[in-house]
């Protein structure tokens, strides 16, 4: 029997889901934080206390969105005049009155104050909308600010009428179509003053200013975000010449191009203990006590750079430029006219003078001013003066990233005030971000103290594991291979001392091979003496037996003739019986013929 079938209707398949439109802010590292940006046309809340940055962050918002974007905009200002403003950031390179000749910017300052306020009837927004919507109109905005919230509902005390306000406030914006920005002030517990502004916000990002150990620290914090993923943490951030900074953290996915090429370390030896020099774009940690020569080896990187023709950028945090020059020309290594070229740059300061953040904000513009493939910090170990070792560390791991990210070859140097017995450390704790470590140690020996080099890693190639003798000469530096002795490494006068025993060791061995050699030579010619003694021998025995053999062989050729004569002989007397003559008488000489025939 056959099976009944039911026909099944297919449901049409569900559109994927619209991602939230977001317009970048043009903040420098905020966008990446955000994923994009802000909200595209909703409201954002920027809160926080005096001094944090409200107005900067805001303003920045619209000169970046009318500059880059091509987005004008509208700053109501509810406290501060039109021409206060343009006066404020115009050390930030932001030209307001430009702006607003062009018709790209509208700052309309609405007046309110609290002591000529008196309450008439029902509170009401309408005046402002109309006001601002007026402004929208005027240049075509597609951002808008307004600085600060609070001002708007100053003296109104009933929560209610302020929560519906806020929220018809925020709506209409929406409904313009309009992406906002509102400032507000931090409250006593809260976020804002009232404690309703975050609430209604679609996105609220919360600026913070304090001090520790003497120095400001800013730090910003997205507090909420509808609709998108975006990053929790606490970012320190600036306010420096190019305006609002949040440090960089694209790198921290960690796609970070990695070169197979080598760059020369500026020291030959050096070169082969690393099997051709540093990686570029690699991050390099020479660390010692004071006096090792850290600051000699960085001066040999940027110098070889210079040679290349490439530049450099040195940070140095103790010492004064004029000072950095003075001490390198004393090792052969003169900077000076790589600076004259424009190659190298030297940006000296001491680490109090600003904090971990303006610290990074500087290198960082200085790095996109000047494109450098080499840069040099001395020492990063001083950065733990200005803020705590984490701190520090958080501060350079961002650096190195960014820093990674544009394959620039970077040298750190780090004091180790702990290197005595821990010589495998650094004060700041960033050995595990380091791609090669080279660690200079003090090696006394013998009432001297001599320095010595060695490559503790070296991340994907093969290095040298020796310890060499480190040596800083007036034509620069140079590394010596180092003696092994019973007591350790030999350096300095140990090391003469040995290679003066080992010499006279030489000596005395060859003096001992030569006494050999002669001994050897003399017993030789003995030798040969008595050899040709025997040969003398051998050939007067040789010529004796062949004369002996040539007279035996004389001998027998005689004997054969002689055999041979007889045997005529024989023949000759059998033939002579026959006709013989008559026997001559008896006492007559024998005849001539039976002479010759006895004969």
């Amino acid at each position: 029997m056959a099976r009944s079938a039911t026909t099944r209707t297919r449901r049409p398949a569900a559109a994927p889901p619209t991602a939230l439109s977001k317009v970048p802010t043009g903040v420098r590292g905020l966008d990446e934080l955000l994923e994009g940006g802000l909200p595209a046309q909703r409201t954002t809340l920027v809160c926080g206390g005096a001094g944090c940055g409200k107005t900067v962050f805001a303003l920045e918002f619209l000169v970046r969105g009318i500059v880059e974007h091509g987005d004008p905009g509208v700053f109501v200002a509810l406290e501060e005049a039109p021409d206060e403003l343009a006066q404020n950031v115009r050390s930030l390179g932001f030209d307001l009155g430009d702006l607003v000749r062009r018709n790209r910017l509208r700052i309309d300052h609405v007046r309110l104050d609290p002591r000529t306020l008196t309450e008439a009837g029902d509170y009401d927004l309408e005046p402002l909308l109309i006001r601002l919507g007026h402004a929208i109109d005027e240049v075509g905005a597609r951002r808008v600010v307004i600085d600060t919230i609070e001002t708007l509902f100053a003296g109104l005390p009933n929560e209610a009428v302020l929560r519906a306000e806020l929220r018809r406030l925020h709506r209409w914006l929406k409904d313009r179509g309009v992406t906002a920005v509102m400032t507000a002030e931090r409250g006593d517990g809260t976020l804002t003053r009232y404690g309703l502004e975050e609430y209604v916000s679609d996105c609220v990002i919360l600026l913070d200013h304090r001090i520790r150990e003497h120095v400001s620290t800013r730090r910003l914090r997205v507090v909420k975000y509808r609709g998108t993923v975006h990053g929790t943490n606490e970012y320190p951030f600036v306010i420096g010449p190019r305006g609002l900074e949040v440090a960089p953290i694209t790198s921290l996915l960690l796609e970070h191009p990695a070169s197979d090429e080598r760059v020369p370390t500026g020291v030959t030896e050096l070169d082969a203990m690393l099997g051709g020099g540093y990686y570029r774009g690699s991050c390099v940690l020479v660390s010692g006590t004071g006096g090792t020569g850290k600051s000699s080896l960085a001066a040999h990187l940027v110098m070889a750079a210079t040679a290349r023709g490439q530049r450099s950028l040195y940070f140095s945090f103790e010492e004064s430029p004029n000072q950095i020059l003075r001490n390198m020309r004393s090792i052969g290594q003169d900077l000076g006219p790589g600076l004259a070229r424009g190659l190298v740059r030297i940006h000296a300061s001491r680490p109090l003078l600003r904090g971990l953040e303006m610290h990074l904000a500087t290198i960082h513009q200085a790095i996109d001013e000047h494109a450098p493939a080499v840069v040099v910090l001395d020492p990063v170990s001083d950065f733990t003066a200005v803020g705590t070792v984490g701190e520090a560390k958080a501060m350079l791991l961002r650096l190195v990233d960014l820093l990674k990210a544009r394959s620039v070859t970077t040298l750190l140097t780090s004091l180790n005030s702990a290197a005595g017995d821990r010589p495998e450390y650094t004060d700041v704790g960033i050995s595990s971000i380091i791609d090669t470590w080279i660690l200079l140690r003090d090696l006394e020996l013998n009432g001297e103290r001599n320095r010595g080099i060695y490559v503790l890693k070296s991340r994907g190639m093969a290095h040298s594991n020796q310890i060499r003798e480190f040596l800083i000469a007036r034509d620069g530096i140079r590394l010596v291979p180092a003696y092994l002795g019973t007591g350790g490494v030999l350096t300095g006068s140990a090391r003469v001392a040995q290679q003066a025993r080992e010499r006279a060791e030489a000596q005395a061995r060859a003096l001992e091979a030569e006494r050999h050699r002669a001994a050897f030579e003399r017993r030789r010619a003995v030798l040969v003496a008595q050899i040709e003694a025997l040969r003398a021998e051998l050939e007067g025995e040789r010529l004796e037996f062949e004369r002996a053999m040539a007279r035996a062989r004389q001998e027998d050729v005689e004997s054969q003739a002689t055999e041979a004569a007889m045997a005529v002989s024989r023949r000759t007397r059998a033939n002579a019986t026959v006709t013989a003559p008559a026997d001559p008488p008896p006492g007559a000489p024998p005849s001539r013929r039976a002479r010759r025939a006895r004969s």
